[in-house]
């Protein structure tokens, strides 16, 4: 396909035809979850599960591709869908209006993805994402905290029992540890959190620039992972 054509002269046939026979489900669509979906479609990705249960709102439009005056009040992994289509209309996108959580994991079959994204913002999502994905050897990368941030040179691809600095990178780490799960990569800052006096702290700050890099980063590493990626032999 010749919209795949430059991606092909980089990883070759072989690693564009193993990104078009992947599978990958995408939990969150929104800063960070948006982007990811964004780059495994331009990157030829086959087949899509989004979930996510919340509409486009006009606070997104600061910080998130899918969010448009066009699109606020629509579902985010509508638009998330419509856009995969537009760029490749060979693609299978599914979507689920779900609020993943424990209470709703049983409702996907995580033994049939090549890849899962978490992207989402609850520590019990998290936590059960990547449980489910682990049961079923999936491989699985968790993005860690990215609101109330700067500096998008501060990201850092890492296993989770490396990570620093980050808060939510803390809590998840100590609750995999005490479930005995090893080995699972997340993208984290270092950057310390910025200091707020407003009075909606509970409301992360956020920006064009900070979520969109986590998802880049999210959308290289799947990438190279699904097409076992070794420089050295491209």
């Amino acid at each position: 396909m010749e919209e795949f054509s430059r991606t092909e002269l980089l990883i070759g046939k072989d690693g564009v035809e193993k990104l078009q026979n992947s599978y990958v489900a995408i939990f969150g669509t929104g800063g960070v979850g948006g982007y990811v979906v964004e780059a495994l479609a331009r990157s030829g990705v086959g087949k899509f599960d989004l979930i996510d249960s919340d509409r486009v709102c006009l606070s997104n439009i600061n910080r998130q591709i899918i969010a448009l005056h066009s699109t606020v009040g629509k579902f985010k992994v509508d638009v998330a869908k419509d856009r995969i289509l537009d760029i490749n209309p060979n693609t299978e996108v599914n979507t689920f209006k779900t609020f993943f959580l424990p209470e709703t994991s049983d409702d996907f079959d995580f033994s049939k993805y090549d890849y899962v994204v978490d992207a989402i913002d609850t520590v019990k999502g998290k936590i059960e994402l990547i449980v489910k994905a682990k049961e079923n050897n999936v491989p699985v990368i968790s993005s860690m905290g990215a609101g109330n941030k700067m500096n998008p040179e501060m990201f850092e691809v890492a296993d989770i029992s490396k990570t620093s600095v980050c808060p939510l990178a803390k809590v998840i780490r100590y609750e995999l540890r005490k479930r005995n799960i090893k080995n699972v990569k997340v993208v984290y800052s270092k950057e310390l959190p910025a200091k707020r006096d407003d009075d909606e702290k509970c409301t992360p700050a956020s920006n064009a620039f900070v979520p969109s890099v986590a998802g880049l980063i999210i959308a290289a590493e799947v990438v190279k992972d699904l097409i076992g990626y070794n420089k050295s032999e491209i």
